[in-house]
């Protein structure tokens, strides 16, 4: 009982329905994963022209979802694409537009992250959008480019609450600079590794010798496994973990310890997904583009993930170069593209790597708990017992 004490505690603080993020980020905790240097936010929006926006829907006790979206530049995507990759993890998912991507390697929309059964509604959203614009009269084919999470725990992912217009609405309000994190857009209904958890960003800066290209990371973390935190197991540490109720009893009646799963046998201690949108001012194309999307999920390695039977785990890549655009109204049948060698890759290999680690850990530490959905409750993270764990480990400043 001397052990769930504090855990009891700390639960019954936490549950908050706010989308605002008021909880620090690792790095203001003295949580500093990895060698690189981060960008000024420390943000995907650190590539510079990158913009994000996000309309969050929290109606009731039921609905607990939204939408993000992830611009690369603030021109006419459509006629002014950039090189694009996606890279599959675990192919447990619902996404909208991969295949044209990995076909042409370029993209021509804005990103869309949403919930499971959302993802229509919000393919139809960014459609609009890019007809609408000014230059795109004409055009009859469109691939809106849409990932997703399944939120089900915690909304009532059923009633299928978002409208065109919260997509439009994301798309809008979206700006460079300072990027909202935790119980907001996409993630608001989400939870990862045991926590609620929610949209997580992060940058790293290269030196000037390696070219002083940043790297950027957007996630939307809903995924299982065991946490770990700047090496640290947090997760072994706290008795929550993926199947820790097979292993002590005294965490089985714990909050933290949950054995669920529906008739197909989805294990809601493990399953979801995790959305990993990875930007890039190096001027790199579509083949490296996908070399570096596969860097992006050892980050979730890193925290703990291992790619769930029924995890949903996908990363998709862009660079905002301006010698590797793929510009419509371009005279010539041909492209004059000047990109970095397949060794100068590693660097951004290790960014990649680092920044992903980082964006799951800001999307954990920033989302306070929630209620929802048929009275479903899901706490935040633990800080100052997480910090006391990192203490022993040495794995804070």
């Amino acid at each position: 009982m001397k052990f769930l004490l504090p855990f009891i505690m700390l639960f019954a603080l936490s549950i908050d329905h706010s989308s605002a993020q008021d909880r620090e980020r690792v790095r203001d905790l003295g949580i500093s994963p990895g060698i690189l240097p981060t960008g000024p936010l420390n943000a995907i929006t650190d590539v510079e022209g990158v913009k994000v926006g996000h309309s969050t829907k929290i109606e009731g006790d039921e609905i607990r979802t939204g939408v993000t979206a992830i611009l690369p530049h603030s021109g006419n995507l459509f006629r002014d694409r950039v090189p694009a990759a996606v890279y599959v993890g675990n192919g447990f998912g619902k996404a909208l537009g991969f295949t044209q991507v990995q076909e042409l390697g370029e993209l021509e929309t804005p990103i869309g992250l949403t919930n499971t059964l959302s993802i229509h509604t919000v393919a139809n959203g960014i459609t609009d959008y890019v007809l609408s614009q000014p230059g795109n009269e004409n055009v009859r084919s469109v691939n809106p480019l849409v990932g997703e999470t399944n939120d089900g725990y915690l909304n009532n992912i059923r009633a299928r609450a978002l409208g065109i217009e919260d997509v439009h609405s994301a798309i809008e309000s979206a700006e460079t600079g300072a990027v909202e994190e935790g119980n907001v857009g996409a993630g608001t209904g989400t939870r990862a590794l045991g926590f609620k958890a929610g949209i997580g960003t992060a940058s790293r800066q290269l030196p000037d010798d390696r070219g002083g290209y940043t790297v950027g990371v957007l996630v939307q973390s809903n995924f299982g496994g065991i946490l770990t935190v700047n090496g640290a197991p947090v997760g072994e540490e706290l008795g929550n973990h993926y199947m820790s109720h097979n292993f002590d009893e005294t965490t089985s009646e714990s909050s933290y310890a949950s054995d669920e799963r529906d008739k197909t046998g989805y294990d809601f201690d493990v399953d979801g997904s995790v959305m990993i949108i990875v930007a890039t001012d190096a001027p790199v194309t579509s083949r490296n583009l996908e070399r570096l999307a596969k860097r992006a999920f050892l980050g979730v390695a890193k925290v703990g993930g291992f790619a769930s039977n029924g995890s949903g785990d996908y990363v998709i890549a862009f660079s905002t170069h301006d010698d590797v655009r793929i510009r419509l109204d371009e005279d010539g049948p041909a492209l004059h593209n000047r990109e970095l060698k397949n060794a100068e890759m590693t660097p951004l290999f290790l960014a990649a790597v680092e920044a992903t680690e980082e964006a799951i850990l800001n999307s954990i530490f920033t989302a306070g708990g929630m209620s929802g959905h048929n009275g479903s409750e899901m706490e935040g993270i633990p800080v100052d017992q997480v910090l006391e764990i990192l203490q022993k480990y040495s794995a804070v400043r």
